[in-house]
């Protein structure tokens, strides 16, 4: 058995992968009622957003957040099993839900179109093979659809999807990079290695797609913040290096459990301000590529003036690049 990376001072944190998969699951809060109830029939949420392209021109996006089945990996900072279904929706739901997304946002010009399902796109068992073709007509309107995916379910299904889609549409895939720590990346419970993620990279462009990477800023148990820079910039480096077109960074937070209970132990704070920006100017400046902020996870509404001002700053340096 390959034991997990120890964590110093932590003995009774487990070694073993499977208890380590159980440690986390057992600390998620209770919102199994509440994910009996969402309805396989409409999709969670649906916006229009602006999003800078590789030309620097500002491109509305229409995005998508499937219903459908948690994902068969239980990351240890993810905490978008939140959103899913406990069980899988029967064919033909998926279309229905973005078929009533698009009638919602009747009248928006979106260029781009995000399916985001909470999990893989190409993960069977969440969106079924035999959908595909309807999806993919239902792209037509797009220059390009964004999904997202596990490095390890790049293959046969993805080369499928992309050959359904018209030539006018160009598929994107996001993938979580996470981090290229060696001990923190096996640590996250993700089921892969950078070794994966370039493979699937590799793929991705034999096959002509564009390719996304997530990028943790700060991720669990890096406690120190100099290092998380460290740690951020580095993995914008490999992402580059293997291939990848845009890096959306996203500062790590809590709400699933277990990062409640690592910032317990001190092995967890969100990273600082100072940290989120000088990670996001390093990408910027580098040049290589888009570099993205995501902020969906801050309130610039209700949160106090500092937050207002520091959002609205790198909302504008998202739509700038620079």
């Amino acid at each position: 058995m390959n034991l997990l990376p120890p964590i110093p001072d932590q003995p009774d944190l487990p070694r073993d992968p499977t208890v380590w998969d159980q440690w986390i699951r057992q600390r998620r809060p209770e919102f199994n009622a509440l994910r009996g109830r969402l309805d396989h029939s409409s999709a969670s949420n649906s916006l229009i957003e602006s999003e800078t392209n590789e030309r620097g021109e500002s491109v509305s996006t229409l995005t998508v957040f499937l219903v459908n089945r948690e994902c068969p990996w239980h990351c240890l900072m993810c905490d978008l099993w939140q959103h899913t279904t406990l069980r899988p929706g029967p064919p033909g739901s998926i279309p229905r839900q973005i078929s009533t997304s698009l009638r919602s946002h009747l009248g928006h010009e979106a260029r781009h179109l995000k399916l985001y399902n909470a999990g893989s796109f190409f993960d069977a068992g969440a969106i079924s093979v035999s959908d595909y073709p309807t999806i993919a007509e239902m792209c037509q309107p797009f220059t390009r659809v964004v999904v997202e995916s596990h490095p390890r379910l790049i293959g046969p299904r993805t080369e499928q999807f992309r050959d359904l889609l018209p030539a006018t549409t160009q598929l994107e895939v996001a993938m979580g990079l996470e981090t290229v720590h060696p001990d923190i990346l096996p640590r996250l419970n993700k089921g892969m290695t950078l070794e994966d993620f370039h493979l699937a990279a590799q793929r991705l462009q034999q096959m002509g797609a564009r390719i996304r990477a997530f990028v943790l800023v700060k991720p669990p148990l890096i406690t120190d913040d100099s290092m998380a820079l460290d740690w951020a910039c580095r993995s914008l480096d490999f992402a580059w290096e293997v291939g990848v077109d845009v890096v959306s960074l996203i500062p790590t937070r809590m709400g699933n459990g277990s990062m409640e209970e690592l910032s317990r132990r001190g092995l967890f704070s969100p990273p600082s301000w100072s940290t989120v920006e000088t990670a996001f100017e390093y990408g910027l400046s580098a040049r290589k590529g888009l570099v993205l902020m995501d902020l969906w996870n801050l309130d610039p509404i209700r949160g106090s003036t500092e937050v207002r001002l520091q959002y609205a700053r790198l909302d504008a340096r998202n739509r700038a690049q620079k």
